[in-house]
């Protein structure tokens, strides 16, 4: 056995590697036998990391030096609205950047979040390469379908730090999806419904013996099982306060000893339908002991949680609009992810789309699985022909939806491989006047796709064109996140009717966009894998003043 490739499910609260042996799929545990390995980091004083199981009781013990849930950091800026809801609830410090990004700081050293999720893939290289007896350097690792741009370089770029190459970023769902299908010449559609611990998808698919098309995702990167758990500690709080007149909720130490309780009645919870805790607790600053018998049922959990689910059910119905579908024409729905053995997240979905789900393979495990089966195709047809749809010279220079036809390949052997469509989360486009997206990359395209718009300058003799560029579902930019920004410089002064840029988008399998910006008059170009703010190599494009007003169509 030489450098054999291996699927890694990096997730939010627990991560998975797997490698494809002689036709089987093995989830690689560690010396101790766990098969799951917490996405957790402690950075001693002295030092010293710990990762996974080793790090979870430092979560309790030193709280403020253990990084955990960092994926929701990857590939943000700090000012991003959803950083600043996270920060309050992370006992370790975040803070800004000089790039402008969040980063943590421990032990007064500034860690960017993809050091931190590097650390954890490093760790679940060495778990391999042990195992196996053999060194580990290539892998597919699944992200959210949901992740844009940033995110999925952040992660690559984790990868990278661990010394992985990356074979293939592939979405979450259609992972499970391989996991579920890949072999069984199945012709159906399958809606997969992938709840982890901090983000939450939802795909549907066609699958055609060994063809596996998404038709259309949603999600929510910041929708998980954490918030369940800190439903949980709410309570716990609350009972506490009411009891004894404390107020408990300001000492981090608490909330992470309380967090390890609300995991463990959420798990007693699946199985019961009333659970007892003892709980005893100190007054801050003080040895004072609180004790506080903690009861909750199930109906009251319930209760509790059930608008965390209702949310994940209206990213469904999201999913289902966008593929013109109703919910009786999927045949088949499958759980991923460790939420879906919540007994009320399994209620609801089954009775959204009004069928048994299947949990033909362990939820916890399936991503990491379809991860590890792709990566042995990739590895085994490595010098073989594209097995990805291709894009005509014509259909790349317009902006009208692509025809979702499958790529045929003349070569016998691709029947034995599987062929992957995936399709865009977010449209992608440009601000111009009025403060209007004008979207170039339309949501739920197929990939890889190219597409391109001729814009013209508001004004007229600009020398300096910048192109801010925006992800989202809106029409109006600030319903949207900017992603980052291009521009052309030293163009020569003209009336604005005899300026044409020509602004041509390209995303690969990977989901990764590139943009090239081209006067077409001087020929004047500007080429880039887009600069993503605080992450692409191009930081020092600034938005000029009154670029907002700098193109139109």
């Amino acid at each position: 056995m030489s450098d054999t490739p291996v699927g890694i499910d990096l997730g939010t609260s627990n991560s998975v590697i797997t490698v494809e042996l002689e036709g089987e799929a093995l989830v690689i545990p560690d010396e101790e036998n766990h098969r799951i390995h917490p996405s957790v980091v402690h950075l001693g004083e002295d030092g010293q990391t710990h990762v996974g199981h080793e790090a979870t009781e430092y979560r309790i013990n030193d709280p403020t030096h253990t990084v955990y849930s960092v994926k929701r950091l990857m590939g943000r800026t700090f000012d991003d609205p959803d950083v600043k809801v996270l920060m309050g609830s992370y006992p370790y410090p975040v803070v800004e950047s000089d790039d402008g990004t969040p980063h943590i700081d421990i032990h007064d050293q500034l860690h960017p979040p993809e050091g931190i999720s590097a650390r954890i893939l490093h760790y679940l290289r060495r778990v391999a390469e042990e195992y196996m007896g053999d060194r580990v350097r290539r892998a597919v690792i699944t992200v959210p379908a949901n992740f844009d741009e940033a995110q999925r370089r952040a992660t690559k770029q984790a990868a990278q730090l661990a010394g992985l190459e990356v074979m293939r970023l592939l979405n979450e769902p259609t992972a499970a999806a391989l996991a579920y299908g890949y072999g069984e010449g199945k012709r159906e559609r399958v809606a997969i419904y992938d709840f982890g611990g901090g983000t939450f998808d939802i795909s549907i698919l066609e699958l055609r013996d060994n063809i596996f098309q998404v038709v259309s995702t949603a999600g929510d990167s910041y929708l998980g099982g954490d918030d369940v758990d800190y439903r949980i500690v709410s309570m716990i709080l609350n009972a506490f306060e009411k009891q004894h007149g404390y107020d408990l909720s300001g000492d981090e130490t608490v909330q992470q000893r309380l967090k390890a309780v609300a995991q463990q009645i959420k798990h007693k919870l699946t199985e019961q339908h009333r659970v007892r805790a003892q709980i005893t607790e100190y007054v801050p600053g003080s040895l004072n002991e609180l004790d506080l018998e903690f009861e909750i049922t199930r109906d009251e959990f319930n209760r509790r949680c059930r608008d965390i689910v209702e949310e994940s059910l209206d990213t469904c119905e999201e999913a289902l609009e966008a593929a013109g579908l109703q919910r009786a024409e999927i045949d088949h729905l499958v759980m991923v992810g460790g939420t879906t053995r919540v007994p009320i997240v399994r209620e609801e979905v089954r009775n959204f789309f009004n069928r048994e789900p299947v949990f033909d393979i362990n939820p916890d495990e399936v991503v990491s699985i379809g991860a590890a089966l792709f990566a042995s195709t990739l590895a085994d047809e490595e010098g073989a022909p594209p097995m990805e749809g291709e894009i005509g010279e014509d259909e790349a220079s317009t902006d009208e939806r692509p025809d979702k036809d499958i790529a045929t390949n003349d070569d016998s052997s691709s029947e034995d491989r599987p062929l992957l469509i995936d399709v865009t989360p977010h449209a992608l486009g440009i601000k111009t006047v009025g403060g209007v997206m004008d979207i170039v990359i339309e949501r739920n395209g197929s990939l890889p796709l190219e597409r391109s718009r001729t814009f013209s300058p508001s004004r007229d003799d600009q020398t300096r064109v910048v192109l801010p560029i925006y992800a989202g579902n809106s029409r109006r930019v600030e319903h949207n996140r900017h992603v980052g920004d291009l521009q052309l410089e030293d163009l020569p002064p003209r009336s604005r009717e005899e300026v044409e840029i020509k602004v041509a988008f390209s995303v690969d399998t990977d989901g990764m966009l590139s943009i090239e910006a081209t006067d077409t008059k001087t020929g004047k170009r500007q080429t880039s894998e887009l600069s993503i703010l605080g992450v692409g190599d191009d930081e020092d494009l600034e938005l000029t003043e009154g670029a907002d007003e700098d193109l139109v169509t």
